[in-house]
């Protein structure tokens, strides 16, 4: 958004009592128009009140872009659907963090960095052994990622650019190692340490899968879908988990901290957990025969049952997001040729949702969690372990 620097376009704010007051117009890339409310209340003592921030931007960002009346979701102005379609998690990490697609240099570059800090402290592992073994993964993710502020807290300088961009790349290169052996922990199982000859996603499903016991054999349809899954969800503006790193971080406090509050925000079922509450709902809804009633009790504003997975509050129409992750769970469930009620289920319901009035016309498509659940369900991930990927 452009500066609020004299001359400014102004709109005039009229105040109880006939007070008038001049607000500063803002405008973005988009076209799309801001009120700099900044200086109102020290002027005016007047306050707006804006729960959720429904109506308020809460700072200045040229990461992500949503366009929730046409479908769209760009990172840094690429298509969400182009991304997922010729790039991985290296392409997506690299235009996230450091603002542009990696020339091939730069991309050999970025993944021996993020590689190099794939392996976590040796002490840090024994952070692991201290929980149950029934403990939810999000409960041990919160844990061990904020423990990452004691390994590294001396020298950093948070106000220095390339201390934050350290920071990031140890995030990236150890946060998928942190959530495999979260798995592993609440598997009972002997923790996998990761291999630098895999990329991103293989690497990921390796650690979560492979036994000590025999060889594990990778296959390439389910590790380009969680590539997928993985970069569809990778940013999403100011979102829950975003907003909470970012109030925790406006402290200074060390970064690894940050993300562990954001983890726990993340953790909530109205945001992260929602992957996870499309499983619940397939679980509750029970057998094929049952959607008739599910979905008539859905309709009924008076009964509290709802179809998760269907909707968003920001996408007025397809979330782009879905029509990507659409095409990746169908071809997964077609690969992996699991017979899975549950998951036929789920099939029979989008077929029901997509050819029914009442969701066509109020636009209740199904969105990225309903097919990612799917997905998630298919690849054989615990439930518990939905929000940590």
């Amino acid at each position: 958004m452009a500066d609020c620097v004299p001359p400014y376009e102004a709109a005039t704010l009229t105040l109880p009592g006939g007070r008038t007051v001049e607000i500063p117009v803002l405008r973005d890339a988009a076209g799309a128009t801001f009120l700099d409310v900044r200086r109102l209340f020290p002027e005016t003592g007047v306050c707006t009140f804006d729960p959720g921030f429904n109506s308020t931007a809460s700072c200045e960002s040229t990461i992500t872009f949503i366009d929730g009346k046409n479908g769209r979701l760009l990172y840094r102005g690429y298509p969400i659907e182009d991304l997922a379609e010729h790039g991985d998690m290296v392409d997506c990490a690299h235009l996230l963090l450091r603002g542009a697609l990696p020339t091939r240099a730069q991309r050999g570059a970025f993944i021996v960095e993020a590689t190099h800090h794939r392996l976590v402290h040796e002490n840090l592992i024994r952070f692991f052994h201290g929980f149950n073994h029934d403990a939810h993964p999000m409960a041990i993710m919160v844990g061990v990622v904020g423990a990452l502020s004691a390994f590294y807290n001396d020298g950093m300088d948070i106000r220095d650019e390339t201390h934050r961009d350290k920071a990031a790349i140890r995030v990236f290169g150890k946060i998928t190692t942190i959530a495999a052996m979260a798995y592993k922990t609440a598997h009972g199982q002997p923790i996998v340490y990761p291999r630098d000859d895999l990329n991103f996603a293989e690497n990921f499903l390796y650690m979560m899968f492979a036994l000590p016991t025999c060889p594990y054999a990778l296959d390439p349809v389910a590790a380009r879908c969680l590539e997928v899954i993985l970069m569809l969800h990778a940013d999403h503006e100011q979102n829950a988990s975003t907003s909470t790193v970012r109030i925790a971080g406006s402290s200074q406090a060390n970064p690894f901290a940050c993300i562990a509050a954001g983890a726990a925000s993340l953790w909530g079922s109205a945001h992260g957990g929602a992957n996870e509450a499309v499983l619940h709902m397939l679980e509750e809804i029970g057998s094929v025969e049952n959607i008739p009633a599910c979905v008539a009790r859905a309709k009924d504003k008076t009964d509290s049952f709802r179809l998760m997975g269907f909707g968003h509050r920001l996408y007025k129409t397809t979330d782009p997001r879905a029509k990507v992750m659409r095409d990746m769970c169908h071809k997964l469930l077609s690969h992996l040729k699991i017979k899975d009620p549950l998951l036929s289920l789920a099939m029979e319901l989008e077929r029901v949702a997509l050819s029914d009035e009442y969701f066509i016309k109020r636009k209740l498509y199904p969105n990225v969690d309903f097919y990612s659940g799917i997905c998630f369900r298919a690849l054989g991930k615990g439930t518990y372990l939905i929000d940590c990927v």
